[in-house]
């Protein structure tokens, strides 16, 4: 047996022994759309995680992760998610801040930070996009000034995923006055909860609350709290994003094969299968979902890769309502929640809009990669 499979062995046995008791009830809980559930239960699994060494695999061992290669960390991705476990809590501090500090933060920053994540004692958001600079993100206009020592923060974030449950946010702000575009930007770790910083939760079509608006008012953080150099806040942010589209991709991808599974098997019990269209289209999911986990396994470019899985998934949402037929339209009364295939369809439709919209990968992939010239700009 590989090391790879004895990896794969360990966390599959661990999980079936772990995920039971008090754990079983949380299977299948949490995600997009349904990051209010159990909120404080899954806080706990993932605390549980931690203290038996299964968060932050990847990490080198010398900040507390395994030091798992890249097969392992698919291993573990893909078994947690064919396990049916609850929807990670942290995943913004151990999959994005985390591995942006390790690569690019001084000592101090590591000491400080990595612990807390490690331990799920701290919890992250990402602070990029505001109104006018979402896709758009090089249109930040958050400010930040040096003054005795402490940075002050004064400006808005929104579509801020789960600002309302976290301590930090790791904030791009625009810290050279005059400065435009990706010039003059800073990277920033700036505490919530104090004075200065008010979270405004938004309401969505599932009607639910996961995004938020942030509210920055002369909030302060410490002047050591900045990653790479004042001014080089782009670099520092792609990096980041970088690390948004990784490996544990290929879980979301288990996921979506539990959607598409279920959808298969609803299609077969109501009829909507002898629909030829419905077969031809169930048919093409299925493709689409095996050219994902090839590209993800080949290192498709980022942005081809989020362009590709955010209209996969937004159009299995729509299928699924084809398949549920006129009901799809109705909720079941009061208090008029929504059904798993409702919620699907709904809530994917931010897929194709949060971590960089679709008009904005394709120009990316145009320009960047494909090296067309560029959209004219004003």
């Amino acid at each position: 047996m590989s090391s790879v499979e004895e990896f794969r062995a360990e966390i599959r046995g661990w999980l079936k022994t772990h995920l039971s008791g008090s754990f079983a009830a949380l299977k299948g809980r949490g995600g997009p759309g349904r990051e209010h559930e159990a909120f404080a239960e899954r806080l706990a699994w993932e605390r549980h995680l931690a203290a038996h060494g299964w968060t932050c695999v990847g990490w080198p061992e010398k900040y507390g992760g395994r030091g798992a290669s890249i097969e392992e960390q698919i291993a573990f991705h893909e078994e947690y998610a064919l396990a049916d476990a609850p929807a990670r809590v942290n995943h913004i501090g151990e999959q994005l801040l985390g591995p942006t500090l390790i690569d690019h933060g001084t000592e101090e920053q590591k000491a400080r930070f990595l612990p807390p994540i490690r331990a799920v004692e701290e919890l992250w958001c990402q602070g990029y996009s505001e109104p006018g600079a979402g896709s758009d993100l090089a249109a930040v206009r958050t400010r930040a000034t040096l003054e005795d020592g402490r940075w002050v923060v004064n400006g808005q974030k929104i579509w801020t995923s789960l600002a309302h449950e976290s301590q930090w946010c790791f904030v791009l702000a625009r810290t050279e006055p005059g400065s435009r575009r990706h010039a003059g930007l800073s990277y920033l770790l700036v505490p919530l909860g104090r004075p200065g910083v008010e979270i405004r939760p938004i309401v969505q079509l599932t009607g639910t609350s996961e995004f938020n608006e942030v509210f920055f008012d002369g909030a302060v953080t410490d002047a050591a709290n900045v990653v790479g150099a004042p001014g080089d806040g782009w670099r520092i942010a792609m990096a980041t994003l970088g690390y948004e589209r990784g490996v544990s991709t290929l879980g979301q991808q288990v996921g979506f094969r539990r959607e598409l599974d279920a959808l298969v098997a609803l299609a077969r019990r109501n009829g909507a299968a002898t629909d030829p269209d419905i077969r031809d289209r169930l048919t093409r999911a299925w493709a689409g979902l095996q050219a994902l986990r090839a590209g993800a396994l080949r290192g498709t470019d980022p942005s081809a890769a989020k362009l590709y899985w955010s209209h996969w998934h937004r159009d299995l949402g729509e299928l699924a309502l084809e398949v549920c037929g006129p009901a799809a339209t109705l909720a079941a009364g009061a208090p008029y929640e929504l059904d798993d295939w409702q919620r699907l369809f709904l809530f994917s439709r931010a897929d194709t809009v949060y971590a960089g919209s679709s008009e904005i990968q394709r120009n990316i992939i145009a320009e960047r990669v494909l090296g067309l010239p560029k959209e004219p700009r004003p």
